[in-house]
């Protein structure tokens, strides 16, 4: 019997610090003496404060102004440099002794500006020189003659000296590549990159809060059962004493003792599986719980209670929600830029179909003789292809994927909602079993009450009693994740309304950290920046 009483209290001591629960050792220090409950507000906060995906995400911002700096690349004014030198000779047929070597040159300093719809235009300064005067007066006549002297040139084109003239020039495309042309359609896209990062922002933000709130309510859950499970223990402990003493008494058969010993085992384990669910949910929890770059691991006394039931939406309600989804969730805005893309690309592969008629005017090469030195020439450039089956093939493909995009904006529309629908009925649902759980949790510790009055008479067994308890643990479990489920369909229904792609507001934020270094606004343009 004394062994038997040792054995007890072993089971008993290692029983109480089963139900311990174990802290994750990277809990930071400014969390240790918290006491204040970890309310759902602070887990959305500390995601837009905090995560590192949605920092990352954020980055998308930046390389959407990168996109656009390369695209204004391509009308860059640019400063450009050209140098030729001529060698010739010339001859004289009414003198064989004519025969002059001569050289001449220029040195062309210019600027040059690019324009989106297709043209570029330039302009700057020609500097002649050489061995040879080659002009004189307004006529401009050419003096075949060996005097010497640097090049002139015409003296109405003249700046500041005789070798000086001013040169403008452009090229213009007046059917392919104008207005519409690859720079133009790549700047146009360029400037959608910016609303598809916030689009990808807001998708990664929806996504973490949600699933930042159902690991938040796991998480409650466990805590609650673990509980429940804790108490049920020490209950069956301390019966398990009770037992014992009145079997040594001869009140109650030893078999009694055996059955409550075994009750004491089976919720002990029970104990053990629901505090390993604890730490599994928390763990989880923590990777949402971001603070000084480390996850902060939630503690089983920071889990608050379950709050009551709200109203239901109404039909007026539901129907503004679904238009709300149609203009909020990311997944239809995403649709929306992709088709104006798609559009840009459609419009570049019509002009393709075009033949290309390009005008080109500015100051010749070099002077027919290199007498003179300076002239202007006009130009043209027409091409077509004889079957064109490029940008035939562009057009068509471009065509298919604009009817592609329809179609897929025309089911998303459809999907986001009937999200609205299935969060509403999950949220009807999750109430009405909750109602029930709580009528049974009632039931159940009605009858839990009776069989232990019973037994105190001696009118039934322990195992009885033992089974109306194990009754009133899973209803309170049922309970718990039902309570679970229906704020669960609340956090769904604000995601099916696309609420949830919207940042926490900065009142909240500034609860919990600094809002001008959220992660949700990071690669956010600043003041003086590009």
């Amino acid at each position: 019997m004394i062994l038997l009483l040792l054995f007890s209290l072993m089971m008993v001591v290692s029983a109480t610090a089963v139900a311990e629960p174990i802290h994750d050792s990277s809990v930071l220090k400014s969390q240790s003496t918290r006491t204040a409950p970890l309310t759902i507000e602070e887990v959305l906060a500390r995601i837009e404060l905090t995560h590192p995906l949605l920092r990352a995400t954020g980055l998308e911002r930046s390389q959407a102004r990168a996109k656009i700096l390369k695209a204004l690349g391509a009308w860059e004014p640019k400063f450009r440099n050209e140098v030729e030198v001529d060698r010739y000779q010339t001859f004289n047929l009414t003198n064989v002794s004519g025969i002059n070597t001569l050289t001449g040159g220029y040195s062309d300093t210019m600027l040059k500006i690019g324009h989106p719809w297709g043209f570029e235009v330039f302009g700057g300064i020609r500097h002649g020189f050489g061995d040879h005067t080659t002009m004189t007066g307004n006529a401009g006549a050419f003096l075949h003659s060996a005097d010497t002297g640097p090049v002139a040139f015409p003296t109405d084109l003249t700046l500041f000296y005789t070798q000086q003239t001013a040169i403008v020039g452009g090229s213009f495309n007046l059917l392919r590549g104008f207005m519409v042309n690859e720079a133009n359609a790549e700047f146009q896209q360029a400037e959608l990159a910016g609303p598809q990062a916030e689009v990808k922002v807001a998708q990664k933000r929806q996504d973490l809060y949600l699933a930042g709130a159902v690991q938040y309510w796991d998480w409650q859950v466990t805590v609650k059962q673990a509980d429940v499970v804790r108490r049920a223990l020490a209950v069956a402990e301390e019966r398990y004493r009770m037992v014992e003493g009145r079997s040594k008494a001869g009140a109650i058969a030893p078999i009694d003792v055996v059955e409550a010993r075994e009750e004491v085992q089976r919720r002990r384990e029970a104990a053990i599986y629901a505090q390993r669910k604890v730490e599994y949910e928390q763990y989880k929890l923590a990777l949402f719980l971001w603070e000084d770059g480390e996850p902060v691991t939630p503690r089983p006394e920071w889990a608050p209670e379950f709050h009551g039931e709200m109203p239901l939406p109404s039909e007026e309600d539901v129907a503004a929600f679904k238009a709300e989804a149609t203009e909020d969730r990311p997944e239809v805005r995403d649709l929306y830029i992709e088709a104006r893309l798609n559009n840009i690309e459609l419009k570049l592969a019509k002009n393709g179909l075009l033949p290309k008629l390009q005008i080109e005017g500015g100051p010749a090469v070099g002077g027919i003789y290199w007498i003179g030195g300076f002239g202007y020439r006009v130009g043209t450039l027409f091409s077509m292809p004889l079957f064109n089956r490029g940008a035939r093939g562009k057009v068509l493909h471009a065509e298919a994927q604009q009817q592609r995009l329809a179609y897929k904006q025309a089911y998303t529309e459809k999907q986001v909602a009937v999200d609205v629908d299935n969060w509403l009925s999950a949220q009807v649902r999750a109430r009405d079993r909750v109602k029930a759980a709580t009528e049974a949790l009632r039931l159940a510790k009605t009858l839990e009450e009776g069989e232990r009055a019973r037994f105190n008479m001696g009118a039934t067994s322990i195992l009885f009693v033992n089974l109306r308890e194990r009754n009133v643990v899973e209803t309170s479990y049922e309970l718990y994740r039902a309570q679970a489920d229906y704020v669960v369909s609340r956090g769904g229904m604000l995601y099916a309304r696309g609420a949830l792609a919207k940042p926490v507001g900065e009142k909240v934020l500034a609860k919990y950290g600094d809002p001008l270094q959220a992660a949700g606004s990071s690669g956010r343009k600043l003041l003086g920046r590009d």
